[in-house]
């Protein structure tokens, strides 16, 4: 599905008649092809969007006389079918961030299968735990089922035509990319700002999964002594927490002095925990806003991974730098990167069976 912001106004107008008058944008179609280089990151390539488009004059970053294709446009992002569906939330939440009306991203069928089977089992658990209304969650597990039973995709017609086409081909990313201060638009690569000063480090906000937080882990666990960085680490669930908890991962982040936050928004929402005053922060969270993360802070934005490194050197690491670092993440991937598959863990099926 896909939604679309709305006023009070219209917002009462649909829910009172049941429909919503919608001048249907134009899109902007972002297409990905080849295969992902090593060391890159999710996070890389929702960067690579706003860098590439600036190199094809279609988005500036001064704010006077700014330009900027995707602002009132749908984003229509090809080319990632295999993406776990956690992992199109990471790609989907920055439509936000390039001032898009919308975004949808064409998967394929398997991931949705495995995300949807997942959700049913949380919802059948929410049920037997008392959690909301058990008709109203009745009603999507039986659209979840229904769906699984006759998989059916919307896609792009064959002939559409787009406002403007970005290709974006993996084999030419070859190192992070970042988001400079204080603006998510400032899209620069890794060689561009390397060696800057890192104050503090924040890992959190919807932009992550579990998988960050395993990756971040793994490459804090050999560090010995105290971080010469702040690092905050917040989860964006509790269900999170706690499985990171069992898996050891909380002893590690307080091994090197992490603060660890309360699951939730904590530092990206802007009014909870402050960094320091006229900081420079290393943050995996959606944006960069002048003072959203504290008062005068210069904030990048990056990966988890490019964040853990950066809280471990005290500094934005040169590429070389950071991929050696990501050489350590390789040798398990599929471990770290593991989602919270509910029907898989015994902890929910035990309860719902």
């Amino acid at each position: 599905g896909i939604s679309f912001p709305a006023g009070s106004g219209l917002v009462a107008f649909a829910a009172a008649t049941g429909t919503m008058p919608l001048d249907m944008p134009e899109s902007v179609l972002v297409r990905f092809t080849g295969e992902l280089q090593p060391g890159i990151t999710l996070r890389d390539l929702v960067h690579a969007i706003p860098l590439y488009a600036i190199e094809q004059g279609l988005l500036t970053v001064e704010k006077q006389n700014k330009k900027n294709v995707f602002s009132g446009r749908i984003l229509e992002i090809e080319g990632l079918g295999h993406l776990k569906c956690e992992q199109a939330f990471e790609l989907s939440d920055a439509s936000a961030e390039r001032s898009a009306a919308g975004c949808t991203i064409k998967l394929d069928a398997e991931p949705i299968a495995e995300y949807l089977k997942s959700n049913i089992v949380m919802l059948q658990w929410m049920v037997k735990e008392g959690y909301g209304d058990a008709r109203t969650i009745a009603r999507r597990i039986e659209a979840m089922e229904a769906w699984l039973a006759n998989p059916q995709l919307l896609e792009a017609d064959p002939k559409a035509s787009y406002h403007s086409v970005i290709d974006i081909d993996l084999a030419d990313v070859k190192e992070p990319i970042v988001c400079c201060p204080n603006d998510p638009d400032d899209a620069k690569k890794l060689s561009a700002v390397a060696g800057e000063k890192i104050d503090e480090v924040f890992i959190g906000s919807c932009m992550t999964n579990i998988g960050h937080f395993r990756a971040a882990g793994k490459l804090l666990q050999s560090y010995e002594g105290q971080l010469p960085t702040r690092l905050w680490v917040a989860p964006p669930t509790k269900m999170d927490a706690a499985k990171l908890t069992d898996e050891g991962y909380y002893s590690i982040y307080g091994k090197v002095g992490a603060r660890t936050e309360m699951p939730g928004c904590s530092l990206c929402m802007g009014n909870q925990a402050r960094v320091g005053d006229e900081t420079t922060v290393v943050s995996t969270s959606t944006r960069n806003f002048p003072n959203r993360l504290g008062k005068g802070a210069n904030v990048y934005l990056a990966s988890a991974e490019l964040a853990a490194v950066s809280a471990i050197t005290g500094k934005l690491p040169t590429p070389a730098e950071y991929l050696e670092y990501a050489k350590v993440l390789d040798k398990d991937s599929a471990d770290t990167y593991r989602y919270l598959n509910f029907n898989e863990l015994p902890e929910y099926t035990e309860i719902v069976a």
